[in-house]
């Protein structure tokens, strides 16, 4: 794990204009360095504010932008729960590309829905220029959950930059399966953002970050083989 640096805000007001204004950064370094700019962004509810900021933010030529969902559930486009139906909503609109995770012919099969969406996240550029990462509470990430799916996402082969997934326990909150972005294809990004907020959040990532290879938490192992920069953005609130 290389260089970490903390970004700490009282709100989450504050802190998600903050996340907005960096990655509206690096949109437009990307886009200046080679033309365009391909993200990976998060599902939930944390991120909307977010979002929110960044889509008003001035002087992005979201036609450049290419974004993928850093993990999708598996459910239709235009389900609550899914992620790409997210960003849609926030930015197709605006000229950005949304590519997904979930096509509605492998709903039914999560391995199968896994394999198509690496076929197509290849025909992508690669590296991305950002991955922005979210934790939940039980220190997952993306959808890199425990269960037996786990070591195939976080140490498959590196070649391989989507997975399908079946968490065990499944998630209360959204008990479907999924698909999600492998460690590898996290840590070959140019930048990685996580962003997190609540003191359980910061204790469980700090644990996370101690342990490092060894660690039993998910997060723990996707950051443990970067060796490039993380910035973690936390709030108190």
């Amino acid at each position: 794990m290389d260089e970490i640096e903390w970004w700490e805000f009282d709100t989450a007001a504050e802190m998600a204009e903050q996340v907005a204004g960096d990655i509206g950064f690096v949109v437009e370094s990307a886009i200046e360095a080679h033309g365009n700019a391909r993200l990976a962004l998060p599902g939930g509810n944390t991120p909307d504010p977010i979002y929110k900021a960044l889509a008003k933010s001035k002087g992005i030529a979201w036609p450049k932008v290419t974004l993928i969902p850093s993990d999708d559930r598996l459910v239709p486009a235009g389900d609550p729960l899914s992620n790409q139906g997210k960003l849609a909503g926030y930015f197709a609109a605006k000229g950005a590309t949304v590519v997904p995770l979930v096509e509605e012919s492998a709903l039914g099969d999560y391995r199968k829905a896994g394999r198509e969406a690496d076929a197509r996240l290849a025909e992508l550029q690669w590296p991305l220029d950002l991955v922005c990462l979210g934790m939940g509470a039980d220190g997952h990430t993306a959808s890199i959950f425990p269960g037996p799916d786990f070591e195939g996402a976080v140490a498959g082969p590196k070649s391989r930059r989507a997975i399908g997934v079946r968490p065990d326990p499944m998630p209360e909150a959204a008990a479907v399966e999924r698909v999600t972005l492998t460690a590898a294809a996290i840590a070959s990004a140019r930048t990685v953002m996580i962003v997190i907020s609540g003191a359980e959040k910061r204790q469980v990532l700090e644990q996370a970050l101690k342990e490092g290879p060894l660690s039993k938490l998910p997060i723990g192992r996707v950051l443990a083989d970067m060796d490039i920069p993380i910035d973690i953005y936390w709030s108190a609130s």
